[in-house]
């Protein structure tokens, strides 16, 4: 099909993260023009599920009036304002005492950015502040995980684990250091326990850390589930082992709630899901349903107090954005949050998530399907030749990219990753309807998938 008017403009003036930009000449973008709830509709007029709600963000799906009419109000009320050199307003405070309301460990302050990345970037800086103040300038290594996602600055891209945010952009910088993926699909041993696996994990991690010496060791990051590398959950005692291997050594666990945060996996936040503490926390994404771009970094009373002294003594606290708690954004924010609390968010997909996960769990016995897994509102699925070795498809082949293709032409917009693993994470508004809705379409692009692999000659025979 020749390229709308709209689709040759965009090929001509857009640069796309993570697109093959030779094969979009051809291509072209799939052009978005309204959304409505959990669909979306192309300037054709043809209707999607929005199953990755965005980027994984638009939790309250599209259309939601209330933070519209908000973000208008603020802004003839107070389109700018700033947070440098002691300046504040009214959004950003009643924002930052709500977050510290329902933030599921104590917080001091909270640091606002704009996108997960520079939340991320920011909890490095800090760290690394801190221990400036504390006589221990050595401490700057970060410990973060292979298939980790944590952002695309230099440094957040740094900390993540994945090879396609590495290559030709000469990273990762030196002060990160990577332990181990705890995919137990892919990862275990034979006979191998999800307790044995995730205890062998940790022993993994604290020969890590002896290898590279505890004293030069900030802090480790890590996401409650691995999101942008595959939805790889914690196994079995995953994060007990972990957190118990930090403590001996007195690293701090920053949590990487940017997808997993507001009601994902069925708790307020992913540590509460998975049963661990952190030392800070990074969000994002949900915090604004995504309707404007806003982050923050909750931070401890003690790290808090830590940077106030260094700022004294130095003369400043030298970090900040220029639209670091934008009153607009921080409205909006508020608002989201007190919708999710007026509305019973998590109360909801407690509710409808066992719907999302039986169909879910229905896609394991797919023929190409390897593994389904999944928590609260979000899951994935493995794309395998063989069900029986596991054997994966040749990477050339691009096959998640050609299903997910297949699954867009039924109407469902997912979202393939490395390893030919495919993502859902729909917004948390979704009903039960529409989440069989929603796996009725993706079952047909795995039907398409299944004649061109069988064609293709892609199966183990």
């Amino acid at each position: 099909m020749p390229l709308t008017n709209s689709q040759t403009r965009d090929v001509e003036s857009i640069l796309h993260p993570y697109t093959n930009l030779v094969k979009f000449r051809e291509t072209g973008p799939l052009i978005l023009e309204r959304g409505k709830g959990v669909r979306v509709y192309d300037e054709r007029g043809k209707d999607y599920i929005e199953a990755m709600a965005g980027l994984w963000c638009t939790a309250l799906g599209w259309g939601e009036e209330a933070l519209v009419e908000v973000a208008a109000e603020q802004m003839r009320k107070l389109a700018f304002g700033h947070l440098f050199a002691g300046r504040s307003h009214e959004p950003a405070i009643a924002l930052a005492e709500k977050l510290k309301e329902i933030a599921p460990f104590a917080v001091g302050k909270v640091f606002f950015a704009n996108s997960g990345s520079e939340a991320n970037d920011t909890q490095i800086k800090l760290f690394w502040y801190a221990n400036h103040a504390l006589g221990r300038p050595d401490r700057k290594k970060i410990i973060s995980r292979t298939k980790a996602y944590h952002g695309v600055t230099i440094a957040s891209a740094s900390l993540t684990g994945l090879p396609a945010n590495h290559r030709s952009f000469g990273l990762p910088l030196d002060f990160v250091r990577f332990a181990d993926c705890p995919h137990y699909y892919r990862n275990a041993e034979p006979g191998e326990s999800e307790q044995d696996f995730s205890a062998r994990m940790g022993r993994n991690l604290g020969a890590l850390i002896e290898q590279e010496g505890p004293d030069t060791i900030a802090a480790m990051i890590a996401e409650p589930l691995q999101g942008a590398g595959g939805v790889i959950l914690p196994p079995k005692s995953y994060f007990d082992e972990i957190t118990h291997v930090l403590d001996r050594y007195g690293i701090p666990l920053i949590d990487d709630e940017v997808i997993t945060g507001f009601g994902r996996t069925g708790n307020w936040f992913g540590s509460a899901t998975y049963g661990f503490e952190p030392a800070s926390m990074t969000i994002a994404k949900a915090l604004s349903s995504a309707y404007l771009p806003i982050s923050a970094v909750l931070i401890s009373p003690e790290l808090s107090e830590t940077i106030a002294d260094e700022s004294g003594r130095i003369g400043t606290f030298g970090h900040g954005f220029t639209y670091s708690g934008h009153p607009v954004a921080a409205a909006v924010a508020f608002k989201t949050i007190e919708i999710y609390q007026e509305r019973d968010i998590v109360g909801h997909v407690r509710h409808v998530a066992p719907r999302f996960l039986a169909r879910l769990a229905q896609l394991g016995e797919h023929p190409l399907v390897g593994e389904a897994v999944g928590v609260g509102l979000i899951g994935a699925i493995e794309l395998v030749a063989d069900k029986k070795t596991k054997a994966s498809f040749p990477a050339a082949r691009t096959v998640a990219a050609i299903l997910g293709k297949f699954m867009e032409d039924e109407g469902v917009i997912a979202r393939p990753l490395l390893g030919d693993r495919i993502a859902l994470c729909p917004p948390l508004v979704i009903d039960e309807a529409e989440i069989d809705e929603l796996f009725d379409r993706v079952e047909r692009g795995l039907a398409k998938g299944l004649d061109w692999a069988k064609r293709e000659g892609l199966l183990a025979s």
